[in-house]
């Protein structure tokens, strides 16, 4: 296609992307909770789009937490921070990162005319939101020593990463999940730089990496790990050959350094949590889009070893994706629904369980959740962290909102919220990849 016919295309769907496409006819609530409305697919050549543009936080201007917490900056003028990770000394871990280049020749989202538009458009999306910065790939060191919520100590911990995300101590070893594998450094308590090179233990599916972010999780023995790989595609429109070992959780034997499938048709999970005083594990996941504003539910979910949650063919237990081709209704009859769906397009990606030692008895059972803000919803859904409340083991009523603000009165991103740990005091740490924050929400002192 030549250049002019190429502008014209762009004009072209910019044009339509600037009318949003389709809106919500569904209140948000609809899609919360154990049982969320599912209405008919709505589908369009150019998805919905309402994007945020990223402009950052201005001066003196910060998040909103319920009353009786304090919000301070743990870390600010950070590089697109993503994943928080609390050392047992208290030392807070940061992974600056951003999306990993595409190798060359490789192209997301299919072939022809259509397919390139849709690239070229998200493109622009893309920069529009922040998100098309090269990746710092490296872990900085934070340490708030006086417990005020900022950190006076701050170091360059580990470089030399490829787009790093999830991080776990086991005994002397920190692991890292990179964009393509899982690597390991040796650490010594109260350590604030490291020299080594990273030593790999097992790869992950990489490729495309149409979701590039990779989460670990140890037990609590320290013997497995549990390594979570999106998706490489929205709804396997790169072939289905491309989504091998991907749209899973896998559990790794560190003594063996085997692996195997723990849990799998999960679109893309990121937040793993294990629920205390149990080895019930859970996760959150991006579920897939273009087929609405109302469709589908990101969800909450706990995770069945063996289990296959529909990725692609089916979401939340037997609802047919006719997208995806050839049809798959063996696989559809083996789907399981989630637990709780947590509204269209939130995008979740963080997730912690509270502890009482630093919250309140009202949120003080329960998991805060980092929902990092959607684009294919009209109107915006997401932006903000929530708290789900839970009673016996398992999510009980609405999410309640815990950290918002991050859209102003322009529906412009001044954060977005990614990760979600608790600092050592048990205050509630989010990275911010639009701020380039850390943020801290801890109890207002007497």
């Amino acid at each position: 296609m030549n250049v002019p016919s190429r502008l014209a295309l762009l004009i072209a769907a910019a044009a339509v992307l600037s009318a949003c496409g389709e809106a919500s006819r569904l209140p948000f609530q609809a899609g919360v909770g154990p049982a969320p409305q599912l209405p008919e697919p709505s589908t369009s050549l150019i998805p919905t789009l309402k994007v945020s543009k990223a402009v950052g936080w201005s001066e003196g201007v910060q998040p909103n937490a319920p009353q009786g917490f304090t919000v301070t900056a743990l870390a600010d003028n950070l590089d697109h921070p993503r994943w928080v990770y609390t050392l047992p000394n208290g030392d807070v871990l940061v992974a600056e990162s951003n999306h990993p280049p595409m190798p060359e020749g490789a192209t997301d989202g299919g072939t022809g005319l259509i397919a390139w538009a849709r690239r070229t458009a998200m493109g622009v999306v893309m920069g529009r939101i922040g998100a098309d910065a090269p990746s710092a790939n490296r872990i900085t060191l934070l340490r708030d020593a006086d417990h005020d919520g900022h950190a006076e100590v701050r170091t360059e911990f580990l470089t030399g990463l490829m787009s790093p995300f999830g991080m776990a101590l086991v005994g002397n070893d920190l692991y890292i999940a990179n964009a393509d594998a899982v690597v390991k450094v040796p650490y010594t308590p109260g350590q604030t730089h490291i020299d080594a090179t990273p030593v790999k233990v097992t790869d992950l599916p990489a490729g495309i990496n149409h979701h590039w972010t990779k989460n670990l999780l140890a037990n609590p023995e320290g013997t497995r790990l549990y390594v979570t790989v999106g998706s490489n595609s929205n709804v396997g429109e790169n072939g289905l050959d491309a989504e091998e070992g991907r749209a899973a959780i896998w559990e790794l034997d560190l003594a063996s350094g085997e692996k195997r499938l723990f849990a799998s048709g999960l679109r893309n999970p990121n937040g793993l949590a294990w629920k205390p005083g149990s080895t019930q594990l859970w996760t959150v996941v991006n579920e897939r889009d273009e087929i609405g504003s109302d469709l589908v539910p990101d969800y909450l979910t706990s995770v069945q070893d063996g289990a296959f949650y529909g990725w692609p063919w089916s979401y939340y237990g037997s609802h047919v994706d006719v997208r995806v081709q050839p049809p798959r209704p063996d696989k559809v009859a083996q789907a399981i629904a989630p637990d709780y769906a947590l509204g269209t397009h939130v995008a979740p990606l963080g997730l912690t369980f509270s502890d009482a030692r630093g919250m309140p008895a009202a949120f003080a059972d329960g998991v805060f959740v980092g929902e990092h803000g959607s684009w294919n919803r009209n109107p915006q859904a997401g932006y903000k962290v929530v708290f789900i409340p839970f009673k016996d083991g398992k999510p009980s009523g609405a999410p309640v909102d815990f950290l918002t603000g991050f859209l102003n009165a322009e529906g412009e991103a001044q954060g977005r919220p990614v990760g979600v740990t608790l600092d050592e005091q048990g205050a509630l740490l989010v990275a911010d990849d639009v701020g380039n924050k850390v943020w801290r929400v801890a109890q207002s002192k007497p």
